[in-house]
């Protein structure tokens, strides 16, 4: 799993949470905001851009990567979830995605093709209306 370098993590604030933990959670401010600046981790060009496509609207216009973690009852919990993430995430970014190597259709796979064409066309054709002279 990818490290988050302590210089990446711009804020790290609790907000009162929803879901399981009873009244506490109406005292107990136990869910994890964290923000992470995507430029301080070092991130390859490649990696970056990927980041970018899987983060979606959790990556704002100032570069700052925002996850919020409330599925646990405690603060510790909520926090190793939020970085777990985080760092699933980046793992997900750093993977290269192979290559496309294009290719072309042979000619015997071009004939097969028009010969299916034509073959439509004369279907095609024998639908008119039939005339009797």
């Amino acid at each position: 799993m990818a490290e988050i370098p302590e210089a990446a993590i711009v804020e790290e604030k609790f907000l009162a949470a929803s879901g399981p933990g009873g009244q506490n959670v109406n005292k107990v401010a136990t869910a994890v905001q964290l923000r992470i600046d995507v430029f301080r981790l070092g991130l390859p060009p490649y990696a970056y851009q990927q980041l970018k496509t899987l983060a979606g609207t959790k990556l704002t216009s100032a570069g700052e990567l925002v996850i919020t973690a409330r599925k646990f009852r405690t603060q510790d919990a909520n926090r190793a979830d939020a970085r777990e993430r985080v760092a699933e995430l980046l793992d997900k970014a750093l993977e290269r995605q192979a290559r496309r190597v294009k290719t072309k259709p042979s000619k015997a796979a071009k004939a097969r093709r028009v010969d299916a064409k034509k073959g439509r066309s004369q279907v095609k054709a024998g639908r008119g209306k039939v005339s009797f002279e």
